[in-house]
């Protein structure tokens, strides 16, 4: 709500307005924090929400549909929900607390009052509640609003690794019966994760000696680690175990990330978010050949982009027969663009050319 906005205002359930402040914003979790100057605010106390129970009831507070000040009440459906999509880093709360349109960036509160979780999305065939909403929850969004007070962005630990998830067939493969685990792809150079010896193709298995279940866990488990911290990670090379001893690093700043905005919302590549496509993303997405072009990194839900099949991880090659090799070429194709007109689109996913064609 707040992605290019100058002016923010804040309207309180008693009708106060003020004029809000950005402090700072992580897109990477889709979270903001605000400030505002007042008296008598009303606050809501931080919850654990590392002590959630599946089964245990929870309400959730928005403004759905306009509607201000609205509570549903629900349950805990799963705790630790990635791979959706969302956001680039995921750890949702689901719940079938009733979550609609409006409901983004309201509480989620357990049965003390005590804020667990901030609701983000909902999965839905309709565009409406289907019983499926997500939260981040507050052991991740309370680490960010720190981190966005005290340096006014979010500072991650950074191992330096492309990994993806072990199936049964890989897991053979590399000659271990458990499919768990995060397989290391790449070893980015002068790496924290290069310096400290991983190698392609090992299995990490446990972070400072918790297990790792997938991918997704072990990118939560780094990016909560302060940089500087040295930590022992236990890998599977080999077929044989070993212990490593790694100094995180802090996660550099990402790529340049633009995102294609006009007033129109049938238009085809408004909600599109892209970002340049480097030579890791380009081997984790499977691009072949010179590995040009924007990889998009989200798509809203309804838009033009979505409606012609443009997917989060697409990398668009050209539009109307112009080369698009970086955002800014992507800016400059799609500012030329005018209502009513023809567009073709040429995407690269997972190493197989796709045409889109629609109407401006």
């Amino acid at each position: 709500m707040i992605d290019g906005a100058r002016t923010v205002t804040i309207t309180l359930p008693d009708k106060r307005e003020f004029s809000g402040k950005i402090v700072g914003a992580d897109p990477k979790t889709d979270l903001a924090v605000v400030k505002i100057d007042g008296q008598n605010l009303p606050t809501v106390s931080w919850g654990d929400a590392s002590k959630l129970q599946v089964g245990e009831y929870v309400l959730a507070v928005g403004n759905p549909f306009g509607l201000n000040s609205t509570v549903t009440l629900g349950i805990v459906s799963a705790l630790g929900r990635g791979h959706m999509g969302i956001s680039q880093y995921e750890d949702f709360i689901q719940t079938d607390a009733a979550i609609n349109p409006g409901n983004s960036g309201g509480a989620l509160v357990n049965t003390k009052g005590e804020l667990v979780g901030l609701n983000t999305a909902i999965f839905s065939q309709t565009g409406g509640y289907q019983g499926v909403g997500f939260a981040v929850p507050t052991s991740m969004s309370k680490p960010i609003y720190e981190s966005l007070i005290k340096h006014g962005k979010v500072v991650r630990g950074f191992l330096g690794v492309s990994i993806q998830d072990l199936n049964h067939d890989l897991a053979k493969s590399f000659g271990i019966t458990d499919a768990k685990g995060a397989l290391v792809t790449d070893i980015r150079d002068e790496s924290p994760a290069g310096q400290a010896g991983l190698k392609q193709g090992d299995i990490i298995t446990t972070y400072q000696g918790s297990p790792v279940e997938d991918a997704v866990a072990l990118q939560r488990q780094v990016t909560k680690t302060a940089a500087g911290t040295r930590v022992t990670i236990r890998v599977i090379r080999d077929g044989h175990e070993k212990d490593l001893t790694v100094k995180i690093g802090e996660q550099p700043e990402t790529t340049k990330i633009a995102k294609a905005e006009t007033g129109e919302s049938d238009y085809v590549l408004a909600g599109v978010a892209v970002q340049d496509l480097d030579r890791d993303t380009a081997k984790e997405l499977g691009v072949k050949g010179k590995g040009q072009g924007v990889v998009v990194t989200a798509v809203e839900p309804d838009s033009g982009a979505e409606k012609v099949g443009v997917m989060r991880g697409d990398v668009i090659r050209e539009i109307n027969r112009q080369p698009v090799k970086s955002v800014k070429d992507f800016e400059k194709v799609s500012s030329r663009l005018k209502k009513g007109e023809h567009v073709l689109i040429i995407i690269d996913r997972r190493g197989n050319a796709l045409f889109f064609s629609a109407k401006v």
